[in-house]
């Protein structure tokens, strides 16, 4: 659930076409997962193949972070807006703790 306006300029939009090739690669592999559930694949090579694809997703939740860092809280602590820079930060924050949770 967002809480920024549909017009907010997020940092990631320079990189989407990245960030979308890597989630359709993704996507290909949670296809392939489940064909290999359909075929009745060997266990441990579709236990190895679900490490790779999350591997992959965290790759792009530690992009997008990456990127709220660097481009949401830096602008808000540039612009002096210390209450949003805390905001941005707290934001942060709690996707990190989710991130590890996870």
């Amino acid at each position: 659930m967002s809480t920024e306006p549909p017009e907010a300029d997020h940092g990631y939009i320079q990189p989407k076409d990245a960030y979308l090739a890597r989630l359709r690669r993704i996507e290909g592999q949670a296809r392939g997962l489940q064909r290999m559930v359909e075929e009745e694949k060997y266990c441990i090579d579709i236990l190895t193949q679900v490490s790779a694809m999350t591997k992959a997703l965290q790759a792009v939740a530690l992009g997008l972070l990456e990127d709220h860092i660097s481009h949401c809280v830096v602008n808000a602590a540039a612009e002096g807006d210390h209450a949003e820079a805390e905001a941005k930060i707290a934001e942060a924050s709690n996707a990190i703790a989710r991130l590890v949770r996870s």
